[in-house]
């Protein structure tokens, strides 16, 4: 059941809601350029194991209206706070993906794990996305400017190279076309208007600032979002666990999707994984 929640005064979010009836809920944020169809082999498989899953399309992206401005942290995170409020969700397991997980890691800090008990972070573009002065471990700002300079350039050139870093695991032409379809659907304003985020923010405080249980999942061949990414955000936060995926690139959500699901329905569920808040 797809919906929409207007925010921000007159921005609408659209929202995929599959079982609105059941009581343990995962709110799913995608990535960078994607929409929450990036989910679909997770949204055919967790509402029949019993879960309610919630999809938003962030602004500027997939069916979500697209508008000129709005593309900070800050900002995205606020989104985030009015669909929760507008649908009243409480206890609930807040997923991020890559650029869904700095928004979901901001909204963390911003909002003060507000309606979140669980927090489950997929290859999370944090603490920074790229490397800085005193923090040598994420991409060359360079790559950045060039998908910038790609987008304004030749977006759909640039989406198809981005979509073969993508994945670890052999994807057949038909798909790459669906994920491509996916970048395209997107505003190429906000296409660039992200990545110029991944420049200008960080997120090394609002890590330090989550209580709540974390399962941080990475695929250690991913070439998008470095591994050692996933590794710094678990020393960040005190109760988390890493779960380093072996045969997955970017998308583990795909790469290795079976075991993804199973680990993601086991913390979503308090069972499968053992956190000690004291470590």
């Amino acid at each position: 059941m797809g919906y929409y929640v207007t925010v921000d005064g007159d921005v609408k979010i659209y929202v995929e809601d599959l079982n609105p009836e059941c009581k343990d809920t995962i709110l799913f944020l995608h990535g960078w350029p994607g929409s929450h169809r990036l989910f679909e082999y997770q949204f055919d498989v967790l509402p029949g194991m019993g879960f309610r899953c919630i999809g938003i399309d962030t602004r500027g992206f997939g069916d979500s209206d697209k508008p000129f401005y709005g593309y900070d942290y800050d900002r995205l995170a606020d989104d985030v706070r009015q669909v929760i409020e507008a649908l009243g969700l409480d206890h609930i397991t807040l997923a991020g993906h890559s650029t869904g997980g700095a928004i979901a890691i901001r909204y963390m800090a911003r909002h003060h794990e507000y309606g979140v008990s669980r927090l489950a972070l997929f290859a999370a573009a944090a603490p920074s996305l790229i490397k800085r002065p005193n923090f040598p471990y994420g991409i060359e700002e360079q790559t950045v400017l060039d998908i910038i300079d790609g987008t304004y350039a030749d977006r759909p050139n640039m989406l198809n190279g981005f979509g073969n870093r993508f994945f670890f695991q052999h994807i057949t032409e038909p798909f790459a076309q669906w994920f491509f379809q996916i970048g395209i659907q997107a505003a190429g304003w906000a296409t660039a208007a992200i990545a110029k985020t991944w420049v200008r923010e960080v997120l090394f405080q609002d890590l330090a600032e989550i209580t709540v249980p974390t399962l941080i999942i990475h695929g250690i061949h991913d070439e998008v979002v470095p591994f050692v990414l996933g590794q710094i955000q678990h020393q960040y936060i005190k109760n988390s666990v890493l779960e380093a995926f072996e045969f997955s690139g970017h998308a583990a959500f795909y790469d290795q999707k079976d075991e993804f699901n199973k680990k993601l329905a086991d913390f979503a569920k308090g069972e499968g994984v053992s956190f000690d808040p004291f470590v």
